[in-house]
């Protein structure tokens, strides 16, 4: 399978793109995820171009240690989000990827695809009536198009450099315009490129060319608030899931979450218990998008600061080390590691090293999902 990295983390984010037909709630959403009421900021509207807005990822296990530690700064991971606009193509179409809107998905980590389940009278759904299905296989064909067209580009440059190609330059050029044809009759037999087979120097060399249908892809359905009320949460609402292709569904109501962030987080939590939905849909699509990405949260405890940090999961323990300055990663021997369950039952590092759980893992360590 393709590696699901298109790009490197950088040290402050992670970017993941929403993308949706009109009338879908996608900056609804990106408003909810980037959190624009609470820190007084006013909505957004992506009509004319992306948007932008870094948002702190919330984990009860950082507070957590917070009580342990008692440091004078808490600094949550986080996750920049993109609110990228409709397209417009040939004859008006929506939903074609282009211009600037191209150049924000094509550096994203993963997309986020916001698809319409909710009925409103007052403003009627573009392709006349409300079908999740049908939209998500629109957006599809919309990443598949898009695609190709940079497969096409790079296949013909590949070509043009063929004619002065000689020995193993020409025997590179050949085996790339093989597997640019190959990825093309997949995306034309409706199998995007992360439901397709490739070799490790096939991977890197796609990663190359940012497509867009490698990235994965989280499905958000945006339900109606009758529908959410109704089940309690809206991840027991009809299209949470698989939805196929390699992608995850989710459903939520853009709208009602909206409405909770006007409020104040103990008037929030009241709300949200008493129609017996502990968890905000915010709060579960940022654990979502981390899933998503496959990355894990580790912490750390210096200066009089807990932090905490992702990185891809499977990463080494001085590569991890790295996230927090790359001197570190330069010279590191050892890290002092203990789970976060057994910080939290230890109680102190004094106690968590007489207990014997805070042990030495050098740079074979692969760091762990809660370590700290």
């Amino acid at each position: 399978m393709v590696k699901r990295t298109v790009r490197g983390y950088s040290d402050a984010e992670m970017e993941i793109a929403l993308i949706g037909l009109r009338g879908s709630g996608k900056t609804t959403l990106f408003n909810v995820l980037t959190g624009a009421s609470r820190k007084g900021g006013r909505p957004v509207d992506a009509r004319g171009q992306a948007q932008k807005g870094v948002t702190k990822a919330p984990d009860p296990r950082l507070e957590a240690l917070t009580r342990v530690f008692g440091p004078k700064k808490v600094t949550p991971a986080e996750i920049a989000y993109w609110d990228v606009p409709c397209g417009e193509g040939p004859e008006g179409r929506e939903g074609v990827v282009g211009g600037q809107a191209l150049n924000v998905l094509q550096g994203a980590n993963a997309l986020i695809h916001v698809v319409r389940a909710f009925d409103d009278p007052t403003a009627p759904h573009q392709g006349g009536r409300v079908d999740p299905a049908r939209d998500v296989d629109t957006m599809a064909g919309e990443l598949a198009l898009s695609d190709m067209v940079i497969l096409e580009r790079r296949s013909q440059r590949a070509a043009d450099s063929m004619k002065g190609a000689r020995g193993r330059e020409r025997e590179l050029l050949l085996k790339e315009q093989a597997l640019l044809e190959r990825v093309r009759e997949g995306l034309e037999e409706g199998r995007p490129i992360v439901e397709q087979s490739f070799s490790r120097d096939e991977s890197s060399l796609l990663a190359n060319y940012h497509l867009l249908t490698a990235k994965p892809m989280l499905v958000a359905y945006n339900v109606d608030e009758e529908e959410v009320l109704q089940v309690g949460e809206a991840k027991d609402a009809p299209g949470a899931g698989v939805v196929g292709d390699g992608k995850t569904g989710v459903s939520l109501c853009a709208s009602l979450e909206w409405e909770f962030a006007q409020l104040s987080e103990e008037q929030e939590r009241e709300f949200r218990e008493s129609m017996g939905a502990e968890e905000s849909g915010r709060e579960r699509l940022i654990g979502e998008c981390l899933s998503l990405l496959g990355m894990v949260t580790f912490f750390t405890f210096v200066s009089e600061e807990v932090r905490a940090w992702t990185v891809p999961q499977g990463t080494g323990a001085a590569k991890a080390a790295g996230r927090i300055h790359s001197d570190i990663e330069r010279g590191f021997i050892r890290a002092e590691v203990v789970h976060f369950e057994e910080m939290m039952a230890s109680g102190s590092i004094a106690e968590a090293r007489k207990r014997g759980v805070l042990r030495a893992e050098g740079k074979g360590y692969e760091v762990q999902d809660g370590d700290v």
